[in-house]
C-alpha cells in the first residue's frame, strides 16, 4: 500500500541532525548536543514523595479526568509565579499544556494558514519551525545581534511582508544563540506587533536560569493591546519529564487555543500536574532554581574558559547570561555538520547541534550549538580538549 498523505506532511520531515544526534547517544561519546538540564540535580526525593502523597491520597483524584484547561490550584499557581515574575495575571488567563512545545503547535494551527508568513529570528529554535511546519508557513527572518532581533531591520521585513501573522521570539538566552532581547528591543517589538496587528509568541523556557545581569519584563507584561501569547515550562526549572507548560493569553485567544488543546490531547495528565501543584505547594520552587542558576553559571565559565584555551583563535562564541547554550561561529566555508560527521564524532568522540537547520530561510552552515547543562564540569573540559584538537588540525591542514 502507498498511502496518500495531506499536503501539509510535504513540511514535515526527519531531520538529518536527529540522525547525527542518535549518533551521539553513544556513552563512549561526550555531548553537548541536547537541550538537557542536568540531571544529577532533579529533586528526585521531592518528587518521589508529592507522587507517592498524590497517587495514594483518597478518592483517586490524581488518577482521574481533569479539566481541559488544567487543575484550577495549578493553574492558580502558575498566575502566582507569574506576577511574582512582574506580568499581571490571573488563574483564569492560563492554559495548561503538555510542555510549551504544545503551545507552538497550538497557536501555529490557530493562527497561521498555508503560505502565510511567521516573522522568526535568524537563527531560530529548531523545535518552533518543526512545530510550525504542518502549517505549512512561509518565513520572514531578522537577524540577531547581542541584543537579540534587530528591531530596526524588523521593520523593514515587516513592511516587505504584508501577509505576516505572527513574530515568534525567544526573547530570554534564546536558542540556540543564548542572547537575551535588550528591554528598548522589547518595547519596539510590541510597538510593531502593535502597528501591524500582528500576534507575538513569547517563548520562555529558559527564562529563570539567569546567572549574570538583571531580568527583564516580559513580553507579555508589556502588552498594551492583548496580542501576546505567553509561553511558560517547568521542564527546565524542575524536570522535564512532567511534560507541564502554560500559555498566558487574552481571553478570546486563550479560549480559541484550549479548544485546539481538547482535539489533540483532550487533557496535560493529571497525575503530573496534581505532583506539580503539591511540588510548588511544599517545596521552594525558587530555592531549586538557585541552585541551577549557581551550577549552570559554573558549567557555562567552564565551557567558555576551554573554548578559550584549546580553540582555534577564528571560532567565535556568545557568552550568556543564563540559559542552556552558547553558540559558535566558524570561518565562512566551515560545514560544521560535514565536520561532526566525519571528525568530531568518529575521531574526538564529541558530538554538538550542527547549526544550519536553525535558520529558517537560508542555512548557514558555519555555525553550531553547544549545551553547558548536561554534561558534567569533567566532560566539558575533556570534550572541548578533544574538539579543539580536532579544529586545529582541520583549519591547519
Amino acid at each position: 500500500m502507498t498511502p496518500r498523505f495531506a499536503q501539509r506532511m510535504a513540511g514535515v520531515q526527519p531531520s538529518a541532525i536527529g540522525e547525527l544526534l542518535a549518533l551521539g547517544a553513544d556513552p563512549s561519546i561526550i555531548s553537548f548536543g541536547g537541550g538537557y538540564p542536568d540531571a544529577t540535580l532533579f529533586p528526585k526525593d521531592q518528587l518521589d514523595a508529592v507522587f507517592h502523597a498524590v497517587i495514594t491520597a483518597p478518592g483517586g483524584a490524581a488518577l482521574q479526568y481533569a479539566p481541559s484547561n488544567g487543575l484550577p490550584r495549578l493553574r492558580e499557581q502558575i498566575a502566582g509565579l507569574m506576577r511574582a515574575d512582574g506580568t499581571p495575571c490571573s488563574a483564569d488567563d492560563v492554559l495548561i499544556l503538555q510542555g510549551s512545545q504544545q503551545g507552538l503547535d497550538l497557536a501555529a494551527r490557530m493562527l497561521v494558514d498555508p503560505g502565510d508568513v511567521i516573522v522568526t529570528e535568524d537563527p531560530t529554535f529548531l523545535g518552533a519551525l518543526i512545530a510550525f511546519a504542518p502549517s505549512q508557513p512561509h518565513y520572514a527572518t531578522v537577524p540577531v545581534d547581542g541584543e537579540g532581533m534587530q528591531t530596526d531591520l524588523l521593520v523593514e521585513v515587516l513592511r516587505a511582508n504584508p501577509k505576516a501573522r505572527m513574530i515568534y521570539t525567544v526573547p530570554d538566552f534564546q536558542n540556540p544563540t543564548g542572547v537575551t532581547l535588550s528591554l528598548a528591543r522589547r518595547r519596539a517589538l510590541i510597538a510593531l506587533a502593535n502597528a501591524h496587528d500582528l500576534i507575538v509568541l513569547e517563548d520562555t523556557p529558559y527564562r529563570h536560569i539567569r546567572f549574570a545581569g538583571d531580568s527583564l519584563p516580559t513580553l507579555k507584561s508589556l502588552d498594551t493591546e492583548g496580542r501576546v501569547i505567553h509561553l511558560g515550562s517547568f521542564s527546565k526549572v524542575l524536570v522535564p519529564a512532567l511534560r507541564i507548560g502554560w500559555a498566558v493569553a487574552a481571553p478570546d485567544l486563550l479560549a480559541r487555543l484550549g479548544c485546539l488543546k481538547v482535539a489533540a490531547d483532550t487533557q496535560t495528565s493529571t497525575l503530573n500536574m496534581a505532583a506539580a501543584s503539591l511540588f510548588l505547594d511544599r517545596y521552594d520552587l525558587a530555592a531549586h532554581i538557585e541552585t541551577l542558576r549557581a551550577a549552570y553559571r559554573q558549567k557555562k565559565a567552564t565551557m567558555l574558559g576551554a573554548i578559550r584555551q584549546h580553540f582555534p583563535q577564528e571560532i567565535g562564541v556568545t557568552d550568556p547570561e543564563g540559559g542552556l547554550f552558547t553558540w559558535a561561529t566558524f570561518p565562512e566555508g566551515f560545514d560544521a555538520t560535514a565536520f561532526m560527521r566525519d571528525v568530531a564524532l568518529p575521531q574526538a568522540r564529541v558530538a554538538y547541534v550542527p547549526g544550519a537547520t536553525f535558520f529558517p530561510v537560508t542555512q548557514r552552515p558555519n555555525h553550531a550549538r553547544l549545551n553547558f547543562s548536561a554534561p558534567s564540569e569533567a566532560d566539558i573540559h575533556t570534550g572541548i580538549q578533544a574538539l579543539g584538537r580536532a579544529l586545529k588540525a582541520e583549519f591547519s591542514a
